[in-house]
């Protein structure tokens, strides 16, 4: 069985880490993937990531500025499908290899663009370096989130707590104030993610039409889809049930420190669990204490925040009793979510994991055997298959011109065919039906309904409580809600009919859960054999974790993100980014395999299942490395204990009055940095004399650096440094304030607004993604359980007296004046309380 892009030709002109990521998932599922470098060689080639990213790739070397070999490439590109490229905007029209251009010697072609910023942006011009992207959008603000708590910042109101100090042993983060900078390239990942879910949007598309199309996002973009939880604005904040205290600084996020010195993360951390179990001298492995048996779990109000301040010195005083293992164990036992925080080459060499596929071992030429990320979501009739190493910088190149020379003298490509089929959406006339619970699953279905099919989320009767919350409307938007209680076989039945008419079927639940409901893969099937149906998990599909409870956090614990971003290597402690891209990152890869198994279908009219995890997303958050079969690692940088930066070059800097970030990528970098801080002799000095002996003297390099720049405002700093052509940005706090309101955002939809019934005016991020022929669309606000249950009732025949009559006998629920809604006080009560709408 070949790969769902078997076949196809993809040209890669990108570097970095976005362009690569997105190439690798391409050549994972069978496209053949030709890396075209630059004659100079690629600025970023000694990164580890390279050997992860351009596996399965062929490599040719070709000057586009040379006749002969531009003429090549442009052939190759006549030949191909797919051509993904991160110059500066403006470059490839200099070089006449500009969408424009390619376009009208291949209309079939899908060409991805990743730029920083966009085109045509105030901001196009800026250096388009993770680090800076994320200062210049505020996404080093947002890692641990503001002590008010994100809803409040947003509408600059006060911080509730502001009388209560900030006890920075208790909270995540470095214990100091001010921006976190991360090791995880936020930036990147989120337009690796936007770019994939495009691409295979765009083939959909092309498969009905016959047109290729311009396919477009930025690191902007990427940063800004990781921030969609810190960056809502609501005319009403006090809404009922609306905020809490999760995305916030003050709150402790249920990081502990274990008797063996690791650490563990329980999320959401669980008192009588925690203090129960370590009462005696041995851990206390307990199904009993069950989370959603517990009345004292801590809830979601901002006032819990008190609460768990209060909790927090004895449950870390109860953690500390015993080792990790042995309270990750007793978690499993009672149904809890923890697990314990790894280092990347730790996770890699999960013998688990590796079982699974998410993880894969290849041979490389130049290192020996290395283990990296694996398939990050699988297709059941077109399986895909990690690739061998990556090549050797041109290592094909002969082959690739003799390849050019052949197709040179072939007939010229096919025009496009005109299907005289046109979609106005990518997903246009796809119907999905969401059965999943918390993030996850419903924002990889938001993202179906931003590419525009329609999303019916089926809710049960209880969801409202959920709904309610802040967290839930940044997964809900555009969907249509019905409310089934799905143990009344009437409302089964109803969704048995939405199975006949739907294309997707997509849910995050156990998967033993939905073969007990009858909603599994095999039953559902048989109902309408062309479905595609995915199932995303926690953790891998077989194994100790198959059945465990999972989360972001958990699974940012497994894959090595919470080390990384926490500067653990370097004495730092475990940080869980409110910019993550641990659940999101799962939804985008469920969009992904839906996206590509609908390419499929519209091919061979064949329905198949698809699944993936929250951990094989967040390995490909740390794919930026690998490691070795006896648990070590390349020589590489890795952030330090107070999350500033990865050495002087890279790193935040406090001014007088605020903080900049500089990233120094070459020699030209640093020499204008002396000069623009007049530290010439530094040049002189044996220390820094190379790149290499900088690292050797980083800190001395860092006191030095600190001290000139904190003798300056931050302006100033920046002001010195751009104008000397250095890469810098001021780490802004109040762009994700400003946001809403400014212009640009709101010309490029990556702001939206619209009203909602519960907390008024909202405003949350807009479209991740751009097409020229197919543009995505946001179809409405954050859904209200029950919302469409009649209006879809009534589309499967249902008479407005059954309707009523199924609302008063509670199998199904209808929001609107007069019915019954039925809503949780809290999480874990047994049962609704009615509450008329």
């Amino acid at each position: 069985m070949a790969g769902v892009l078997n076949k196809l030709r993809v040209l890669d002109l990108s570097w970095g880490i976005a362009g690569p990521m997105t190439t690798m998932m391409l050549a994972d599922n069978g496209a053949e993937v030709i890396r075209i470098e630059p004659p100079g060689g690629d600025p970023f080639a000694n990164q580890p990531g390279y050997k992860v990213w351009h596996r399965g790739k062929k490599s040719a070397t070709l000057d586009l500025k040379n006749p002969a070999d531009k003429e090549a490439f442009l052939t190759l590109a006549r030949h191909s499908d797919i051509l993904v490229e991160s110059y500066a905007p403006g470059t490839t029209r200099k070089l006449g290899i500009d969408f424009d251009a390619l376009h009208a010697v291949n209309p079939r072609l899908i060409y991805c663009s990743i730029t920083a910023y966009g085109r045509d942006s105030k901001h196009s011009g800026r250096p388009g370096y993770d680090a800076l992207v994320a200062a210049r959008v505020g996404g080093h603000w947002e890692q641990r989130g503001w002590p008010e708590g994100a809803i409040n910042h947003m509408s600059r109101r006060p911080d509730p707590f502001a009388d209560q100090e900030l006890d920075y042993d208790m909270v995540q983060g470095a214990p100091r104030p001010g921006p976190i900078f991360p090791s995880s390239r936020w930036p990147s990942l989120g337009a690796c993610f936007c770019a994939s879910t495009a691409i295979a949007a765009a083939l959909r598309v092309r498969e009905i039409t016959g047109h290729g199309q311009w396919v477009e996002t930025s690191l902007m973009q990427g940063m800004l889809a990781g921030m969609l939880g810190t960056s809502q604005r609501v005319e009403d904040p006090d809404a009922e049930m609306f905020d809490s205290w999760i995305i916030g600084a003050r709150s402790p996020k249920g990081h502990f420190e274990c008797a063996d010195g690791r650490w563990v993360h329980n999320w959401v951390p669980n008192p009588r669990f925690l203090l129960k179990a370590s009462e005696g001298d041995t851990l206390d492995a307990n199904p009993d204490l069950r989370a959603k048996d517990d009345p004292d779990r801590f809830g979601t109000g901002r006032e819990e925040l008190l609460v768990m301040n209060y909790y927090q010195p004895m449950l870390a005083e109860a953690v500390k009793k015993f080792p990790a293992k042995a309270w990750v164990d007793a978690a499993y036992v009672a149904g809890m979510t923890m697990q314990e925080v790894r280092p990347t080459e730790e996770a890699l060499n999960d013998p688990s994991l590796l079982a699974d596929g998410c993880v894969a071992e290849t041979r490389d030429p130049e290192v020996g055997t290395i283990r990296h990320v694996g398939l990050t979501y699988n297709l059941e009739k077109t399986p895909g298959k990690v690739g061998g190493p990556a090549p050797r910088p041109g290592q094909h190149t002969a082959e690739i011109k003799a390849l050019a020379a052949e197709l040179a003298r072939q007939p010229a490509a096919p025009a496009a065919t005109t299907t005289g089929k046109k979609l106005k959406a990518p997903l246009e006339g796809i119907t999905v039906l969401d059965l999943g619970l918390a993030i996850a699953g419903p924002f990889g279905t938001q993202l179906l309904s931003d590419l525009g099919a329609r999303v019916i989320k089926i809710n049960a009767l209880h969801d409202t409580y959920w709904h309610r919350n802040h967290i839930a409307y940044t997964a809900n938007r555009g969907k249509d809600s019905i409310a089934l209680n799905l143990k009344d076989p009437r409302a089964m039945k109803v969704l048995m009919q939405l199975v006949e008419k739907a294309d997707v079927v997509q849910h995050n639940m156990r998967y033993d859960a939905a073969e007990r409901l009858g909603i599994d893969y095999a039953s559902l099937k048989k109902i309408n054999p062309r479905l595609i149906y995915c199932h995303s998990r926690g953790f891998e599909r077989k194994g100790p974790r198959s059945t465990a409870p999972g989360n972001d956090q958990t699974g940012a614990c497994l894959s090595g993100i919470q080390w990384e971003d926490g500067g653990m290597y370097r004495g730092g402690k475990p940080l869980w980014s409110l910019t993550s891209f641990g659940d999101t990152g799962n939804g985008f890869l469920t969009a992904v395999a839906i996206a590509q198994a609908l390419y499929h279908r519209e091919k061979t009219g064949e329905g198949q299942f698809c699944d993936t995890s929250i951990v094989n997303a967040g390995l490909l958050n740390t794919s930026y490395t690998y490691a070795f079969p006896d648990g070590s690692g390349p020589k590489r940088q890795t952030l330090d204990g107070m999350q500033l930066g990865f050495h002087a070059g890279c790193r935040l800097y406090e001014t007088r009055d605020g903080w900049l970030c500089i990233t120094l990528a070459s020699e030209e970098h640093w020499d204008k940095l002396c000069i623009a801080l007049d530290l010439a002799r530094l040049d002189a000095d044996p220390r820094f004399a190379s790149a290499e002996a900088r690292l050797e003297n980083d800190a001395a390099l860092i006191e030095i650096l600190d001290a000139a720049l904190a003798r300056l405002t931050a302006r100033e700093a920046f002001t010195r440094l751009d104008s000397a052509g250095v890469p810098v940005e001021i780490s802004d706090p109040e762009f994700t304030v400003n946001f809403h309101d400014d212009a640009e955002c709101k010309a490029r939809q990556l702001t939206v607004s619209y009203t909602h019934p519960y907390v008024g005016r909202m405003e949350q991020l807009g479209l991740m993604f751009n097409f020229s022929d197919t543009p995505g669309v946001i179809q409405g606000p954050p859904l209200v359980v029950g919302d469409s249950t009649r209006k879809i009732m009534r589309e499967l025949g249902y008479s407005d007296a059954e309707i009523s009559a199924g609302c008063a006998e509670k199998y199904i629920m209808a929001y609107g004046a007069g019915e019954v809604q039925y809503e949780f006080r809290s999480p874990w009560q047994a049962d609704p309380v009615e509450k008329k709408a």
